[in-house]
C-alpha cells in the first residue's frame, strides 16, 4: 500500500450527532515495522462508540483528535500487509484484533492499521462478522472477572448481562464455576442470559435488585461486575457482602456519591496472550457472542440509532 491509495471509511469531520458519520474515501493507513494491515470485514459497534462519536474521549488517551476521524476499536478480516519486524502474520491470514481510534483511525473502514501485539487469529470455526464484533469486549469482560477471580461456588453479579461486555463475562464467570446472578434488560435479555447458563436472571429496570439478591445469596453476593452506571448499579452494589469485590471497567460512569473501597476500576488487557485465551474459550464452545443485528457500512447511521435503543449482546458492521 502506498499513502496515495485511497479507501472507503467512514469519517467524522467534527464530534457530534449521528448526522455527522459520512461515508467517503480516505487515505489507507500507512504500515509501521510492527504493524499488521488488515482488510476489515467486520467491525464491531460498541456502546462507547456514541460516546466517542460525540467527543466525550477527546484528549483521553493522551493523543489530540484529528479529523477525519475514524471510529472503531474491534474488527477482523484478512492480513493485506505485515510491516517489516512482524513475525506472527502473513498477508492472507484470517485474524481480528482490539485497537483504538487514535491515533491512526479504527475499524469503520476497508483497511485498519493495529499492532501486531494486538492481533490474534480468528478463532476456528468463528465466522467474521462474529470475530469483528469480538475483541474488546471479550477481553473487557475476561479482565474484569480476572481481577474479581470468583472462587468455585461463589456467587457473581453480572449488572448489564444482557449487554456486548455483560453477557460475555456471564459466560468467563461461569467458566470460573462461579453461580451467577445475571441483572439484564427486558425478557429478551432474561431469556438470553438464562440460554448463557445464568442462574437467576432477572430485569434490573423492573424487578427490586437488592431484594433479588438477598433472596438468591442471604448473605450477600461475594463480588460484582458493573458494566453500567445509574441507579440500578448502586442496588447492585447494596448486594455484595462487605468482604466482597467489585469491578468496573473505565468508561463506566458511577454515581459520584459512590465512594467504596471494594470498587475497583480497570482496563481490558489486549495484548495476544489474553485474545489467545478468548479464543481458546471460543473454540471450546465455552464462550459464544451474541449479534444483535448485522448492518452493512452505509448503514452506518442505523446502527449507532440501534445503540441508542434496546438491543443485546454486540452490533456489527459489515464492510
Amino acid at each position: 500500500m502506498t499513502k496515495a491509495e485511497q479507501m472507503q471509511a467512514v469519517v467524522l469531520d467534527r464530534f457530534g450527532g449521528i448526522e455527522e458519520l459520512h461515508l467517503r474515501s480516505i487515505a489507507v493507513p500507512q504500515v509501521g515495522d510492527h504493524d499488521v494491515l488488515i482488510e476489515v470485514q467486520a467491525a464491531g459497534v460498541g456502546s462507547w462508540d456514541a460516546t466517542e462519536r460525540e467527543g466525550g474521549y477527546d484528549g483521553v488517551f493522551g493523543v489530540a483528535s484529528a479529523f477525519p476521524y475514524v471510529l472503531g476499536w474491534d474488527g477482523a478480516g484478512v492480513v493485506a500487509q505485515v510491516g517489516d519486524a512482524v513475525q506472527d502474520f502473513v498477508p492472507g491470514d484470517r485474524v481480528y484484533a482490539a485497537s483504538t481510534p487514535v491515533p491512526r483511525g479504527g475499524f469503520y473502514a476497508r483497511f485498519a492499521v493495529v499492532p501486531e501485539a494486538h492481533v490474534s487469529s480468528v478463532p476456528a470455526g468463528l465466522p467474521i462478522e462474529e470475530a469483528g464484533a469480538l475483541a474488546w469486549d471479550a477481553v473487557t469482560a475476561q479482565s474484569g472477572v480476572d481481577l474479581l477471580n470468583p472462587a468455585e461456588g461463589s456467587t457473581v453479579i453480572v449488572f448489564g448481562a444482557s449487554g456486548g461486555i455483560g453477557h460475555l463475562a456471564l459466560q468467563f464467570a461461569r467458566l470460573r464455576g462461579a453461580r451467577t446472578i445475571a441483572v439484564a434488560s427486558g425478557h429478551d435479555g432474561i431469556e438470553l442470559s438464562r440460554e448463557l447458563g445464568a442462574d437467576l436472571a432477572f430485569d434490573g429496570r423492573v424487578d427490586d435488585i437488592e431484594a433479588a439478591v438477598r433472596n438468591f445469596a442471604p448473605d450477600g453476593a461475594d463480588a460484582a461486575l458493573i458494566t453500567a452506571g445509574g441507579a440500578g448499579a448502586l442496588a447492585a452494589l447494596r448486594g455484595v457482602k462487605p468482604s466482597g469485590r467489585v469491578a468496573v471497567p473505565h468508561g463506566v460512569r458511577l454515581d459520584p456519591s459512590v465512594d467504596d473501597a471494594r470498587v475497583q476500576y480497570y482496563d481490558g488487557d489486549r495484548r495476544q496472550a489474553a485474545l489467545r485465551r478468548v479464543s481458546e474459550a471460543v473454540e471450546s464452545g465455552a464462550l459464544r457472542l451474541h449479534l444483535a443485528h448485522r448492518f452493512d457500512l452505509d448503514q452506518v447511521r442505523e446502527a449507532h440509532r440501534m445503540l441508542a435503543g434496546h438491543h443485546l449482546g454486540k452490533i456489527v458492521l459489515s464492510i
